[in-house]
């Protein structure tokens, strides 16, 4: 028996990495459709407060809240994938040991 197979969860938290890193960026394409809802919308009120010569506070604020929501939740999916990672590197480590250690020496 080789290593535990993981590409998979690698391959799924170097992803998560990309958009985690890209939200911090503020880029749009890594949100999902609630979060991209939320920051156009906020974008949009902004807009016309601006263009009507009003305090586009709350609108500023309601999109940092939105990038800082998508920021959690990108944050909390890689703790995830990594915490599921290292309990298959584990669970082969131990029954690695288990198997050496049944030899009759």
């Amino acid at each position: 028996m080789g290593k535990p197979d993981t590409r998979r969860l690698d391959r799924e938290i170097h992803k998560a990495n990309r958009k985690l890193a890209a939200v911090r960026q503020r880029e749009l394409w890594p949100l999902d459709s609630r979060e991209r809802r939320a920051i156009m919308g906020a974008a949009a009120r902004g807009g016309y407060r601006l263009h009507r010569g009003e305090s586009t506070g709350r609108a500023e604020q309601a999109m940092d809240t939105a990038w800082q929501a998508a920021e959690t939740r990108l944050t909390t999916e890689i703790t995830a994938l990594q915490t599921e990672r290292q309990r298959i590197v584990t669970e082969a480590a131990k029954g690695k040991a288990a198997r050496k250690s049944s030899g009759w020496w």
